[in-house]
């Protein structure tokens, strides 16, 4: 017998539910461009404005630099396992790394990057970068709407998989991540310093350790 034989009825209806959201959001349905989401800078990086202080990108390179500089970029974070390096040695920009991927990110991977973001943009302009800017940086973009700007998940995901950012196939683990994301708690746990919406997480269960030894 399957093993989805012996599922429930009703798991069965919400995973068919997430998966066809997941099409949905996923496909290539071209919506208006709304004037709220993020404007196009530069073509050949896939440069986006999201906000006065927060752009994103597919991987930059030298000839990028002079325009960051012009941006008044301070910081740039970059979500690849490689670093900036290679292509950044501006001292007037920060570097920052935090590498993840979409099929495996979970809440802390948000929580550390939108904190990151949020503390960044308190010195200038940020910018944060993947290697194509659509998959990775989408999903934290999104995030950061939803997380931070108070946008709906329907609107987040709307510019994430129909803003131009790229092919749509590379949104379908940030979208199914996005529909099972608890938004208060997350919102809850940036405020309070958390690192984790779970109490049981690695990191939680990690600080916990730490301060138990400090005391």
């Amino acid at each position: 017998m399957s093993p989805l034989c012996l599922l429930p009825a009703t798991l069965l209806l919400s995973l068919a539910s997430l998966f066809n959201l997941t099409l949905a959001y996923a496909d290539d349905t071209a919506l208006p461009r709304s004037a709220e989401w993020a404007q196009p800078v530069e073509a050949k990086y896939n440069l986006f404005q999201m906000s006065p202080t927060l752009y994103r990108s597919a991987l930059p390179d030298r000839g990028a630099v002079a325009l960051l500089e012009k941006l008044k970029v301070g910081t740039v974070i970059n979500f690849l396992p490689e670093a900036d390096s290679t292509w950044l040695s501006t001292p007037g920009i920060t570097q920052i790394q935090l590498p993840y991927r979409t099929n495996h990110v979970d809440d802390s991977d948000v929580l550390k990057a939108l904190r990151t973001i949020q503390t960044a943009e308190a010195k200038g302009p940020v910018l944060m970068h993947c290697k194509h800017g659509s998959d990775r940086t989408g999903l934290m973009a999104a995030m950061y709407r939803v997380v931070v700007q108070g946008w709906s998940k329907e609107d987040a995901l709307n510019e994430m998989t129909q803003g131009g950012f790229g092919d749509s196939t590379h949104f379908k683990d940030g979208v199914r991540y996005m529909m099972q994301a608890d938004v208060d708690k997350l919102r809850t746990a940036l405020a309070n310093g958390d690192c984790s919406t779970s109490p049981f997480a690695s990191c939680s269960m990690k600080n916990w350790f730490q301060s138990a030894h400090v005391q």
